[in-house]
C-alpha cells in the first residue's frame, strides 16, 4: 500500500473510511482498557466478588445493548445508535478513571460501550458490521471486512502495548497520571468517535420498512442456525484464549514472561495479515469454502498443541495456528452478511454475535475442569467441538448460491438437513 494510503482510499466509500477511522481510535482505547481493567478495579479495594461484579456487569451490558440493537436499532436510526454508543462509552472512560463507587461502576458498564477484550465483538462491532455492508458492494465490501479485522487487531495491539508502557513511564516522569486515570483517554476517542458517526451519510441507514414488521423475517432460520453454529464454536474458543494458553506455557514448559510477550506479539502480526489475506483466497475459493478449509486445518493444529515435545514446538504450533484461525473472522462476517435482506442485517449481525459472547465464558471454567484429565486436555477439547462447528457448518450451507454482490438481493435458499 504506498504510503499516501490512496490504495485504500480508492477501495473503500467515505462512509467506511469513517468508520475505520472511529474503529482505530475504540480499538486502541479498548486494547489499552483491557490490560488495565482488572488492576485498576484491584488497586482500587474492590473486593474479587466486587470486581467480578463489574466484569460481569460488563459482558452483561454487552449482551444487553446488543439484543436491543437488534431489535430497535434500524428504527431509531444506525448512526443515532453509533452516537449513543460513542457517549456512553465518553461516559464510561469518565467514571472509570474517577469514580471508585461500585454501583456506579456497575451502571455505566451495563451501557454495553466497554469491553473486556482488546478487540470487541459487541453492539459497536455489529453496527459497524452492518454499515460497511450497505456502504460497500461485492469485492469492496469483502476486502472492507478484512480491512476493518486488521485494523482492530493492530490499533487494539498498540494500545495494549501503552498500558505496559504506563509502568516504565512513571518511572521517568514521576508526575504521570495513574493507571486509573489512564481511562480519560477514553473520552477523546468517544467524542472524536461520535463526531465520525454524526458525519455519516444517509446511505449506511437500514431500506425503510413498515414499523410493524420484525427484525427478521424470511431470514430467521437462517440467522437462528448460524446463531447456534457460531455459539458452538465460540464455546470451543473458550476453552484456550490467550490467557490460558500462557497459563499452559508456563505451567508446561517454565516460558517466562518476556517470550510469553514476544509469543502474543507475534500472534498478534499473524492475525493482522490473516485478516488481509482472507478476503483475497476468498474472492478465488468462495466465502464458505475459506471459511471452512481454513479454519478446520487450523483446529487440527490446536489439537497437535496438546502433544507437543518441548517449548520450540509448543510455541511454533500456536503460531501456525493462528495464521490460519483468524481467517473466517472477515469472511463469516461478509456471510452472515451476503446471506439475509438489507433490512434484516442488523438484526442478524447482533444475533449472532451476542450468541457468541454468550458461550464464550463457559470455556475458560470447563478448561480448568479438564486440566485435572491431562493438561493439554483444554486444546483437544476446543479442537474437537470447533472441528465439529466447521464440518457442521459446511453440512448445512454447502448447497446455498450466494449473490454475487453482497449488497444484492438475498439469497434462495436450497433444502438443507440440519
Amino acid at each position: 500500500m504506498p504510503a499516501d494510503g490512496s490504495a485504500l482510499r480508492a477501495g473503500l466509500s467515505a462512509d467506511a473510511r469513517r468508520i475505520l477511522r472511529a474503529q482505530a481510535l475504540r480499538a486502541f482505547a479498548y486494547g489499552l482498557g483491557a490490560v488495565l481493567l482488572g488492576a485498576t478495579l484491584k488497586s482500587r479495594g474492590l473486593s474479587s466478588l466486587q470486581a467480578g461484579l463489574v466484569l460481569a456487569a460488563v459482558l452483561a451490558g454487552t449482551v444487553v445493548a446488543s439484543l436491543a440493537l437488534g431489535r430497535w436499532g434500524d428504527r431509531i436510526g444506525r448512526r443515532r445508535c453509533y452516537i449513543a454508543l460513542y457517549l456512553a462509552l465518553a461516559a464510561c472512560g469518565v467514571v472509570f478513571a474517577l469514580s471508585d463507587t461500585l454501583w456506579l461502576l456497575v451502571l455505566v458498564a451495563l451501557t454495553g460501550a466497554l469491553s473486556t477484550e482488546v478487540v470487541e465483538s459487541g453492539p459497536f462491532t455489529s453496527l459497524e458490521q452492518v454499515m460497511l455492508a450497505t456502504a460497500l458492494g461485492g469485492r469492496r465490501g469483502l476486502r472492507g471486512f478484512g480491512t476493518y479485522n486488521a485494523v482492530a487487531t493492530a490499533a487494539g495491539s498498540l494500545g495494549a502495548l501503552a498500558a505496559g508502557g504506563l509502568g516504565p513511564l512513571r518511572h521517568v516522569l514521576p508526575g504521570a497520571f495513574s493507571d486509573q486515570r489512564a481511562f480519560l483517554v477514553f473520552v477523546p476517542v468517544a467524542l472524536a468517535g461520535a463526531v465520525v458517526a454524526a458525519t455519516l451519510t444517509p446511505a449506511v441507514e437500514a431500506p425503510v420498512k413498515a414499523p410493524d414488521l420484525r427484525p427478521l423475517g424470511r431470514s430467521r432460520p437462517t440467522v437462528l442456525r448460524l446463531s447456534a453454529l457460531f455459539a458452538t464454536d465460540s464455546f470451543g474458543g473458550g476453552f484456550v484464549v490467550q490467557a490460558f494458553i500462557a497459563y499452559w506455557l508456563t505451567v508446561r514448559f517454565g516460558a517466562s514472561i518476556g517470550l510469553l510477550g514476544i509469543v502474543f506479539f507475534s500472534l498478534g502480526v499473524l492475525q493482522t495479515a490473516s485478516f488481509l489475506a482472507a478476503p483475497r483466497l476468498a474472492e478465488r475459493i468462495g466465502l464458505l469454502n475459506c471459511m471452512v478449509f481454513t479454519h478446520l486445518p487450523s483446529n487440527v493444529l490446536l489439537i497437535a498443541v496438546a502433544f507437543v515435545p518441548n517449548l520450540g514446538v509448543a510455541v511454533a504450533r500456536p503460531l501456525a495456528r493462528f495464521a490460519l484461525s483468524q481467517m473466517d473472522v472477515p469472511t463469516r462476517q461478509a456471510y452472515v452478511m451476503a446471506l439475509v435482506e438489507p433490512q434484516e442485517r442488523t438484526a442478524a449481525a447482533a444475533y449472532t454475535n451476542t450468541a457468541r459472547y454468550l458461550t464464550r465464558p463457559v470455556g475458560p471454567l470447563l478448561a480448568g475442569a479438564t486440566l485435572s484429565l491431562a493438561v493439554g486436555a483444554p486444546f483437544v477439547v476446543a479442537g474437537a467441538v470447533k472441528g465439529a462447528y466447521d464440518l457442521v457448518l459446511w453440512r448445512w450451507f454447502r448447497t446455498l448460491e450466494l449473490p454475487e454482490s453482497i449488497d444484492g438481493p438475498p439469497p434462495r435458499e436450497a433444502e438443507t438437513t440440519p
